[in-house]
């Protein structure tokens, strides 16, 4: 056996070097589908070129109202707004509204504070011309703004064009039609309509009613405790594109079920407060467990 190996250890040596190389091709990250979004790229963006403040690229396909793939497959994620994802209720004309306005046309990206997000797409700001495309879509009621509290460009503008949207009920998010979306179904015994004379709505459209006591219900996707302790309810969708949050402060938690996370988690509940604005993202913050109902 000896002698084997030492008679044939040049062609060995090729055939593991192969093996290798192959491995390290099949398992590439680069092979990942450019522009899809893949959980397991968070923090791994290494394979995603440079893209220049103020480049110009090809718009060649739109995902949803605010996300599109631009020439070479990557991904690009607008800022400044938020519009909704397959199946929820402004999806499709936002998507269409966003197809005719870059579709097959040449882009301007402008950077904002951040170059790319966890899953690897660049944040920019889009123009097509002078259009601020962003700007377009708020004014059109197709989408809501939203920024992270670093970035303030073209903040005001999109912000003001908003409630300019919100006072004319302008476009599916203001028209009413997106508020007409079937609730999830769930028999409720103490959050309704009757009993408490609030405005009951799906956890999806939360965000159209800021600083307004309603009852909100959804199915609750994820939930999880943080390092101080503090208990988030994500419905709908997991963090971080949930739909809307309840919140336990750890103060409160003696009052409520054990380990709530857990509990709520994967039910259809109610939830009953004053609509928070944290981040972007709806939420109310639950003191009392009168507050919340798990629909049977």
């Amino acid at each position: 056996m000896k002698d084997f190996f030492e008679k044939n250890k040049i062609v060995i040596a090729v055939v593991v070097g192969v093996l290798i190389a192959g491995g390290a091709i099949y398992f590439s990250p680069s092979l990942i589908k450019k522009g899809e979004i893949d959980e397991s790229q968070e923090g791994s963006c290494g394979n995603i070129p440079e893209l220049s403040d103020g480049a110009l690229k090809l718009a060649t396909k739109v995902i949803d109202g605010d996300t599109f793939l631009v020439e070479g497959g990557y991904s690009v994620r607008i800022l400044g707004i938020d519009a909704d994802e397959r199946g929820y209720p402004c999806y499709e004309e936002a998507k269409d509204r966003l197809e005719e306005l870059v579709l097959n046309k040449e882009v301007k990206l402008e950077k904002g504070k951040e170059d790319l997000d966890q899953y690897c797409r660049y944040l920019r700001y889009v123009f097509l011309a002078d259009e601020n495309i962003s700007l377009e879509l708020v004014k059109e009621g197709l989408a809501v703004a939203r920024f992270s509290p670093e970035d303030i460009k073209y903040r005001e503008g999109i912000v003001e064009a908003e409630k300019t949207a919100k006072d004319d009920k302008a476009g599916c998010k203001w028209s009413g039609s997106a508020i007409s979306v079937p609730l999830p179904v769930g028999d409720f015994e103490d959050l309704t309509a009757e009993k408490t004379s609030l405005e009951i709505v799906f956890a999806c459209n939360a965000g159209n009613y800021y600083g307004k006591e309603m009852i909100v219900e959804g199915r609750v996707i994820d939930g999880f405790s943080s390092k101080t302790n503090t208990v988030f309810l994500n419905f709908e969708k997991a963090y971080p594109n949930q739909c809307f949050t309840a919140v336990i402060f750890n103060s409160e938690q003696y009052k409520f079920v054990q380990n709530p996370e857990d509990y709520y988690s994967n039910k259809t509940i109610r939830v009953k407060g004053e609509i928070e604005n944290y981040q972007g993202k709806p939420e109310i913050i639950l003191k009392d467990p009168s507050q919340i109902e798990v629909g049977d």
